[in-house]
């Protein structure tokens, strides 16, 4: 038997509420706790903005519950709460409606979690759909007419809520909302066609759009996703009011009421079930859109496309500050970075997340590969950049010399140079015959030795290869690569003491697997040339299993795993990561006595076990 709420939805269009949380803003007292917990502190605050709501004109409010999980709660002790925070919101919904005497639906909020999912972040499938099970069951004991998903990036996260809102119950109406930014993508990158036939596969009753971006934008998002989905389809859009800006310290919306008013009729042209707003929509925004519902007229489609992003950080001028990796190595810290390879598209928005997740557990830099393994990659000196100004995290830009000429050498360096990228790791790079185009040019003119004299000689005084002026000096922080178990250790002290002449800063190994390489490279090292002066970071790849320590072990040169740790991973069955995590630890307690820092390199993309080895530096 279909739900109230759905015929309801098939009848005509139903009017949402606007924002909560900018309502709440304005008018509870300054705090920095969550606002979900004021169904407990501040009931008379959240009732009234239902009561304004449903006043102008709403048939459907929201619980303020869009942050009450157990996850977000966490961060304020309040994660023992969920059930009283979540039966409170729904409770409160439910008193202003009888009060209303009016025929008002309630939908019980959900929001995502706040964290990302492995491997991108380090949450487990398991936890983010007991989370959201959690707090569905919470909900729909309350007594709420539809359980709303919204706002929704990820859609790994998407298909856990999902998931447990129909473990909750298998027949309560399910709505989810995804959002999508001025690109026209999620905040992971995936474009509308994608996100459509994601949905398509899931137990869901409505789809739609949310925040993010207003009006115009949405109803294309929303288009755009309709022309992948069945004609039958029950939609949503409740977009933000315009892109906010910063005044005065305050967070303001530019889209009026009176354009929103357009909008509500555009929508219900194109057959969208349910309509609304959400950040920066106030019962003046829903009024005008009742009237517009009311009317009997509808409005012109329009087609808006992305507006030029004017608002990224401009990186600093000063060339001469050094970095903050090369400060730490001169305080004599242990540094930590991370190894993160570009996608192979041209959304960077999965390794930004997997950045941000890094710098949360404390990485001191990442490594952003340049074509690993010979692959077409988006250019790494743009992830790089992206990360800086959207993470605010310092990278180190793997900078091969296979496959540039001397020229192209040359103009690459100024241009990470002026995107604030400083920290460079010179290396060979992998040959193009083993990657997508083995056709591709594979020469170089410098070798690594000679680009590091190139960059330390010359950029870093003002003066190109030819010993032209540039315009300004560079300040570039320069590593070098170095193999630990190399087959000719005398061949390979050699090379390094080269390039440490030619100016090399810092220096980062390839993968061991117990201390002994290292120790014995230092002591044959002193023995012919002296002490090692230059910083030594030394590289660590978790094992993920039995299999993976194998084909290392055989067949990746340079790389040499003993045979009682690959016992170990034989031994370990189901638990091979977790023991190869152990006793990555195990190494990289050994590593940090002997050692500047740690290069962890993430088996897989798991960069949820590179912030788990990070935490051991705490």
């Amino acid at each position: 038997m279909q739900s109230e709420f759905l015929n309801r939805l098939a009848q005509r269009p139903l009017l949402g509420d606007g924002a909560m949380g900018t309502m709440l803003y304005g008018s509870r007292p300054r705090s920095d706790r969550p606002l979900d917990e004021l169904n407990l502190t501040h009931p008379a605050t959240v009732a009234e903005v239902h009561r304004s709501y449903i006043e102008a004109g709403s048939e459907l409010i929201e619980t303020n519950t869009f942050g009450a999980n157990r996850i977000k709660l966490a961060r304020y002790g309040l994660e023992g709460k969920v059930h009283d925070i979540n039966m409170a919101g729904v409770t409160l919904a439910r008193r202003v409606i009888e009060a209303s005497f009016k025929k008002v639906f309630i939908a019980g909020s959900m929001g995502p979690l706040g964290v990302h999912l492995a491997p991108l972040g380090r949450l487990q499938p398991g936890e983010a759909f007991a989370a959201f099970r959690e707090q569905a069951e919470a909900l729909l004991a309350g007594g709420v007419d539809v359980l709303l998903l919204e706002t929704f990036g990820d859609l790994w996260e998407l298909e856990q809520a999902v998931a447990a809102a129909r473990a909750a119950s298998a027949e309560a109406p399910l709505m989810v909302q995804v959002t999508f930014a001025n690109d026209g993508l999620t905040p992971l990158g995936d474009a509308p066609e994608k996100v459509a036939a994601a949905l398509q596969n899931l137990p869901v009753d409505v789809v739609g759009v949310n925040c993010s971006v207003g009006p115009a934008r949405v109803l294309n998002s929303v288009k755009a996703m309709a022309a992948h989905l069945p004609p039958e389809t029950c939609l949503a859009a409740q977009p933000n009011a315009g892109w906010p800006q910063q005044m005065d310290g305050r967070l303001m919306y530019p889209a009026s009421p009176e354009y929103f008013g357009e909008y509500a009729a555009l929508f219900r042209q194109m057959g969208v079930a349910l309509i609304g707003g959400c950040c920066g929509t106030t019962p003046a925004h829903i009024a005008r859109m009742r009237q517009a519902l009311d009317a009997p007229s509808a409005g012109k489609l329009v087609q808006v496309g992305a507006l030029p992003d004017t608002d990224r950080p401009v990186a600093p001028a000063d060339a001469m500050t050094p970095t903050r990796l090369a400060q730490a190595f001169a305080a004599g810290q242990f540094v930590s970075s991370v190894e993160m390879h570009p996608p192979r598209g041209a959304s960077a928005a999965k390794v930004l997340a997997a950045a941000r997740t890094l710098k949360d557990a404390g990485v001191t830099v990442v490594n952003v590969a340049d074509s690993p393994v010979a692959r077409m990659k988006m250019s790494p000196w743009a992830v790089c950049h992206l990360i800086q100004t959207d993470v605010g995290l310092e990278t180190v830009l793997n900078f091969p010399t296979r496959g540039r000429n001397l020229l192209r050498i040359q103009g690459d360096l100024l241009a990470a140079h002026a995107l604030n990228i400083r920290n460079l790791f010179v290396v060979m790079g992998d040959p193009t015959s083993i990657g997508d185009y083995p056709q591709a040019f594979n020469h170089h003119d410098v070798v690594s030795s000679g680009l590091v004299r190139l960059v330390k000689h010359g950029f870093n005084i003002g003066v190109d290869y030819s010993g032209k002026p540039i315009s300004q000096p560079t300040n570039f922080l320069v590593g070098t690569a170095l193999n630990l178990n190399a087959a000719n250790l005398r061949r390979e002290i050699n090379l390094l003491k080269k390039k440490i002449d030619n100016g090399a800063d810092f220096v980062m190994t390839q993968p061991i697997y117990t201390i002994n390489p290292l120790e014995q490279f230092l002591d044959a090292y002193q023995a012919e040339h002296g002490p090692l002066t230059a910083p030594v970071v030394v590289s660590l790849l978790p094992l993920y299993n039995a299999r993976h320590a194998n084909f290392l072990h055989n067949e990746v040169p340079g790389v040499s795993i003993p045979q009682s740790m690959r016992h170990r991973l034989e031994q370990a069955g189901d638990a091979a990561t977790a023991e190869g995590l152990a006793m990555a630890r195990d190494l990289l307690a050994a590593i940090r006595a002997q050692a500047a820092g740690v290069y962890i390199m993430p088996p897989f993309k798991r960069y949820d076990l590179a912030a788990e080895l990070l935490e051991s530096l705490t």
